[in-house]
């Protein structure tokens, strides 16, 4: 709707009727019906997740709206699927669909649209929310070529609320479905399935919680379930020897055992490197290098401003990560101009592959996207690469301690998240690709649990380390930051059961034992006039 406030018109939504007004308050006519809005049910649903993520339902409503204006809803989709052929996928689905919750554990190797397409030949027209768009675009193409009346989210969304199954990404989540029969989330454990602005809402969290209100079923997927999708159910699996053999050949390099002045680029490396093979080199370090020292004395290159290390992110050039302070390739202690890396970026290795093999090498970041890259042998990037390629011979994480050793709680299942989805690129190990992992520590639970396609080694290491620091899903946590953080810390105070800890770096972590009793405290707190965000379930803390 649009209504007159303050002299001009602003949009909205009608989200309940017959209210009796405020007393003093007189109503005004609406000035204009727009178009078809989000159903009561999805409104209540953004007042829940309002409250479950300390925002406003407006954002959420917004969400839930169409692009473009909806008046009138087409006739819904009718078509008959074909049956589906039975297969161990197609009784691990017959299993999930019996239970509100299921959480169905596949290799990466296996096909991500079996799923989706078992429950919506099954239960008729599903909600089924993917990580990225091309994978929702496939889950699309093979449930149309078996029948199904599918639609793509956002632009489907008339054709959805009509009738007809709804494929997307994160917002997905907030389709109207007309009949829904189930709700699929696929890859549940990954990242980009939660909002990154506040508020912080999870498409995983959401899905469970709108299946639970339509009493239909909700089934999760995932080659590596996050431990929040454990808490809600069991994990249906394939016979052990299946999945293990959805995973490929491991190749772990003991880092510690290599020879230091061979750098990043190890024998073993060097060998697939050379080969015909097509390689894709992983390194989540952007630039030439991320940390020097000076090849002459030894001394570590740092900011004559502000001493924090500085990297090369060109040639020729000295840059302070920390307040950008630029000098030239300059010893601050010796006055020498040679520097060694000790820590490589990717622009950095891409140099060096290339006088190794002789051939053009490609990079991929996030603010450079695959481009040529598509056609080259080898390619050198940050995890972007796994994500813009669709398939390798080999993957290689040239320094996986970055991830396995990061400073975050969920660092393990993080780790492991990027190397199931490099497995998928390779297949399984029928297929004959190659993971390599070069680290310093073999025996971490996250490189094991790849070598040998066992994702509980992490799931088990994990939980244990979590319920013994209170950390999620052990305990319920919200990190606020920004210039009235502090002001709305105060506000909160010491309510029972809840912990307040900082701050650090100007933010505070607000942990409870569950979410209820941290939600309903962050509801009670009136929010600062300044800007402040509240992020609960915050993923890199």
């Amino acid at each position: 709707m649009r209504v007159a406030l303050g002299g001009r018109r602003v949009g909205g939504w009608v989200v309940a009727v017959g209210v009796e007004p405020p007393a003093g308050v007189a109503l005004r006519p609406l000035a204009r019906w727009s178009g078809r809005g989000p159903a009561p049910e999805l409104i209540e649903l953004a007042e829940w997740a309002a409250w479950r993520w300390a925002g406003r339902p407006a954002s959420l409503l917004r969400t839930a709206s169409p692009e473009r204006v909806v008046r009138h809803l087409p006739p819904p989709r009718r078509a008959r699927p074909r049956p589906v052929p039975a297969s161990p996928v197609t009784r691990l689905v017959d299993e999930a669909l019996a239970r509100p919750v299921s959480l169905v554990r596949l290799p990466p190797a296996a096909d991500p649209t079996e799923v989706p397409l078992a429950v919506a030949a099954t239960r008729g027209h599903t909600l089924v929310v993917c990580p990225t768009a091309p994978l929702a675009a496939a889950v699309e193409r093979r449930l149309r070529r078996a029948g199904v009346p599918a639609v793509r989210h956002p632009e489907g969304w008339a054709a959805g609320a009509a009738g007809a199954t709804v494929v997307g990404t994160r917002a997905a989540v907030w389709a109207p479905v007309g009949d829904l029969g189930a709700v699929v989330v696929v890859d549940e454990h990954d990242e980009a399935h939660q909002q990154e602005q506040a508020p912080t809402w999870h498409a995983r969290e959401v899905a469970v919680e709108r299946a639970r209100r339509a009493g239909v079923p909700c089934v999760l997927t995932s080659p590596c379930p996050s431990l929040e999708a454990l808490a809600l159910a069991r994990p249906l699996t394939p016979p052990r020897s299946a999945e293990r053999d959805g995973w490929p050949v491991v190749d772990v390099v003991d880092m510690r055992r290599e020879d230091p002045r061979a750098g990043l680029l190890t024998p073993a490396l060097v060998r697939l490197l050379r080969s015909d093979r097509r390689v894709l080199c992983v390194l989540n370090r952007t630039g030439r290098a991320r940390l020097l020292a000076c090849a002459a004395c030894g001394e570590l290159a740092r900011c004559e401003r502000c001493d924090a290390a500085v990297a090369q992110p060109s040639a020729g050039v000295l840059r302070c990560t920390r307040c950008g302070t630029e000098r030239p390739v300059v010893c601050a202690a010796c006055g020498a101009g040679r520097m060694k890396a000790l820590r490589q970026g990717v622009t950095r290795v891409r140099d060096e592959i290339e006088a190794l093999v002789r051939e053009p090498v490609a990079e991929v970041t996030g603010a450079r996207p695959a481009g040529d890259a598509l056609a080259a042998r080898v390619v050198v990037g940050t995890e972007a690469t796994l994500h813009q390629l669709d398939r390798a011979d080999v993957v290689a994480f040239l320094d996986a301690d970055q991830e396995l050793l990061a400073p975050r709680y969920r660092a393990a299942e993080q780790a492991l998240a990027l190397f199931a989805r490099a497995a998928r690129l390779l297949g399984g190990r029928s297929g004959g690709g190659r993971l390599v992992v070069q680290t310093h520590v073999p025996r971490h639970e996250a490189v094991q649990a790849a070598l040998h396609g066992d994702p509980v080694r992490v799931s088990e290491a994990e939980h244990e380390r979590r319920t013994l620091l209170r950390f999620p899903p052990a305990t319920a946590l919200a990190e606020v930051s920004g210039p009235a953080a502090g002001e709305l810390v105060a506000a909160l105070g010491h309510p029972p059961g809840v912990e307040v800890l900082g701050p650090a770096d100007g933010r505070w972590l607000v942990r409870a034992p569950d979410h209820r009793t941290l939600c309903d405290a962050l509801a009670a707190t009136p929010r600062p006039a300044g800007r402040v965000r509240v992020a609960v379930d915050p993923p890199r803390v």
